[in-house]
């Protein structure tokens, strides 16, 4: 009888301490959690992914199964007034501290993250921190993605490249993505994968090709066709916290027993209080009746632990949702926030700057919609078709090596991807393009006559 209450501790203390091995033999949870973006205007994606850190840590997943990337460019930039500390809302507490560095600044990029979930390590010797995920056929997996996004693409920053060459494609397909996963599936490196994914478009990352047999549960920030949006502008800071989606979801787990809340309740707690994307679920349904503890962490947090969870409000009340913007509107935003600064404090030499920096912002999108308007004219031959083309309904994608292919003439020969990310909110029209029958050759035999200008860097 001693004996097996010795063994009963020692089960409990395993699990106190975050590993969450029971007699089920349900295996041990691993995270790996991405911000994909750089710079001040992106502020919000790392708070974001910082956040989803204290989680887990604080439901007693330990650091060595928990993989962070990040470019780390936010807490000790310039523009910080509190330096050292990242917040994800107003007057929040710091989600900075204790985050790992696993693969930070120009470590942050798709070919890492693919690495790091196929548990490559040796293709990640003496890069970052060098932890991959060592899961194996018992163990739950939690993917967690913030950042910009496209049709069937998410994005990474911006890489360095040789100067005459073609710009690394700063994107991680979905098709490459799917390929990990399944990847991972077939070399038993879990048993249920949950992933949350926030970014415009993040639907197109799932929509017809994650498969619903592979234990994969994944939640979109939007459908494949919408953006996500931006939340929590900050005065001080001039920029956006969060996002609403993650801040949806994170601050429900941070108010919930996830003992007992499972994902499917957390789905439906979310969708309803996004209103303006459709947050939506994919791959195998089933998961959705385990507990979200099972993917953040089982170890019980009271609220003396926490750092004093928000309750939930109604929408017209509420501080995310009424301060919300879609993404590709965050920088405009952001400027127009230093112009009502300005006017506030009549300051009119300042107020014309930044008006003056907004004219400039909405002059070099003008000319990426015109590169792309001048494009599909090209493509088509007829300015009719080239307008139904561009103004037409979003179509989800059918023909991925044609828009794949159409995507990277554009970011080699148009615009780079990672150093134009407004250009991102135009590649729905080469979806269009790829569905209406045109080919990839054909867009960039029109890329070689449209895009003729010199290389372009910083239209956000």
């Amino acid at each position: 009888m001693r004996m097996k209450c010795l063994v009963l501790l020692a089960a409990l203390s395993c699990a106190t301490q975050g590993r969450v091995l029971d007699v089920e033999g349900e295996g041990e949870l691993w995270a790996v959690l991405v911000a994909g973006s750089d710079s001040w205007f992106n502020y919000r994606h790392q708070a974001d992914v910082c956040h989803a850190y204290q989680i887990l840590h604080a439901h007693g997943v330990p650091d060595d199964h928990i993989i962070v990337m990040m470019t780390d460019d936010i807490a000790n930039n310039k523009l910080n007034p509190t330096p050292g500390k990242i917040i994800n809302r107003p007057n929040g507490t710091d989600v900075y501290h204790g985050v790992p560095k696993d693969y930070v600044g120009k470590a942050v990029t798709p070919q890492n993250f693919l690495k790091i979930i196929t548990g490559n390590a040796t293709g990640l010797d003496k890069v970052g921190s060098g932890k991959v995920l060592k899961s194996g056929p018992n163990d739950r997996v939690f993917i967690n993605l913030v950042d910009h996004g496209a049709p069937g693409i998410f994005g990474f920053p911006p890489q360095p490249h040789t100067p005459g060459h073609y710009p690394p494609l700063p994107v991680l397909k979905a098709s490459a993505f799917m390929d990990a996963i399944k990847d991972m599936h077939k070399n038993n490196m879990y048993k249920d994968m949950v992933i949350y994914l926030e970014s415009c478009e993040s639907g197109s990352m799932f929509s017809k090709i994650l498969p619903k047999d592979i234990n994969v549960y994944a939640v979109s920030a939007a459908n494949a066709t919408q953006p996500s949006y931006a939340c929590y502008m900050d005065k001080t800071r001039k920029t956006f916290l969060g996002d609403v989606f993650s801040v949806k979801w994170m601050e429900d787990t941070d108010r919930e027993d996830v003992s007992k809340e499972d994902l499917k309740e957390q789905f439906k707690i979310v969708k309803k209080a996004v209103t303006k994307s459709e947050v939506t679920e994919w791959g195998t349904r089933k998961i959705g009746k385990q507990k979200v503890g099972m993917y953040v962490g089982e170890k019980n947090v009271t609220l003396e632990d926490s750092w004093g969870p928000f309750p939930p409000f109604p929408p017209y009340n509420d501080p995310c949702l009424n301060s919300s913007v879609a993404s590709p509107d965050v920088p405009v935003a952001i400027l127009e926030a230093h112009v009502d600064e300005a006017m506030a404090a009549n300051d009119e030499d300042q107020a014309q700057h930044w008006k003056e920096e907004i004219t400039k912002m909405n002059k070099n999108r003008l000319f990426v919609a015109d590169v792309m308007k001048n494009l599909v004219l090209e493509v088509t031959g007829d300015a009719q078709v080239a307008a139904q083309i561009i103004q037409d309904e979003p179509h989800e994608i059918s023909d991925w090596p044609c828009y794949e292919g159409a995507m990277e003439t554009f970011n080699n020969k148009c615009f780079d991807l990672g150093e134009n990310p407004y250009a991102l909110s135009h590649l729905q029209t080469l979806v269009n393009l790829c569905e209406h029958g045109y080919s990839s050759d054909a867009v960039n035999t029109a890329a070689e006559k449209v895009c003729t200008f010199p290389p372009i860097m910083g239209i956000h």
